[in-house]
């Protein structure tokens, strides 16, 4: 076997037994091949022998590159996912991967945006486009990740079959996962517009949202339709798609939503990744706090 064919069977698992994105399979086919390169790796019972001390050293030469905590934290947990698949491969007993807890992580918060932000961004990307259904396409996008709190990824995963939106859709989230999310009537409207006048044929098994020459639209161009907004809208550059969910958590958190619901919103496969919205909106009435009680002002 040669690296080659060892890279295809690592895909090939991620992307059809894991059901992993296509981002994330792309970074861990990344780590796996600097792993494989630096180390001269062809054969699965290389990579299953391998231990804590040899991903240490790998990580160390990382590190001496110039990759931050984050990075490096991602890039142990895709190698030990890759050595644990060895191991299975291999016919290992246990084929539990390398015990070794990677760098420390500072989490910051989520950056939502003001509910008066996301529809200008939506209504400004719109109305900056090179053609009108162009413009009716970003918004329905947009009004999607901050309306129904879809990930990017997903709302770029539908295909024409779910249109006409009614008030609940069906998203395929993570690992395969299916949720309910609410459509609402705004939202609603700007996708069934945007399909309307879609140049392109919308067949039940094609994407729904199209690029310029009829493939289907990347989230590349979501993201500089939104980084041209924010830069007229004088935004910071936490202003991104993804920031448009982060705004659909807090805002309903604020307004009485359980976190269990929430949850189910999000697709979140742990209460833990929903609880950061908690400390997000006390961070917000907070700063409101501030900026409004004159005795917590400076005098």
């Amino acid at each position: 076997m040669s690296k080659a064919d060892l890279l295809e069977t690592w895909r090939e698992h991620l992307a059809q037994s894991r059901r992993r994105s296509p981002h994330t399979v792309r970074a861990y086919l990344a780590c796996a091949n600097r792993l494989l390169e630096a180390l001269e790796i062809e054969e699965w019972p290389q990579v299953a022998r391998l231990e804590a001390p040899d991903l240490r050293r790998h990580l160390a030469n990382r590190r001496a590159e110039g990759i931050a905590n984050a990075s490096a934290a991602r890039e142990l947990s895709a190698l030990k996912a890759l050595i644990g698949f060895a191991r299975e491969q291999t016919g290992q007993a246990d084929p539990s991967p390398p015990r070794l807890r990677g760098p420390r992580i500072k989490k910051g918060l989520p950056r939502p945006v003001t509910p008066d932000d996301a529809t200008n961004i939506a209504d400004l990307v719109a109305g900056s486009a090179n053609a009108d259904w162009i413009g009716e396409r970003d918004r329905a996008v947009l009004l999607l990740l901050y309306g129904s709190g879809l990930r990017i990824a997903e709302a770029l995963s539908l295909k024409g079959r779910d249109i006409p939106l009614g008030e609940v859709l069906q998203v395929t989230g993570k690992g395969g996962k299916q949720r309910l999310v609410p459509i609402l009537p705004i939202t609603r409207e700007a996708v069934n517009a945007y399909a309307r006048k879609c140049p392109w044929p919308l067949e039940a098994e094609d994407a729904l949202f199209r690029g310029a020459k009829g493939g289907p639209l990347s989230q590349g161009m979501v993201q500089k339709a939104m980084a041209k907004a924010r830069r007229l809208l004088g935004l910071p550059d936490t202003a991104t798609p993804h920031a448009l969910r982060h705004s659909f958590a807090t805002h309903l958190l604020g307004a009485g939503a359980d976190l269990r619901s929430l949850q189910e919103l999000l697709g979140h496969a742990s209460l833990g990744s929903t609880q950061i919205y908690t400390k997000v909106d006390a961070a917000t009435m907070l700063e409101n706090y501030r900026n409004a009680h004159r005795r917590a002002k400076k005098r």
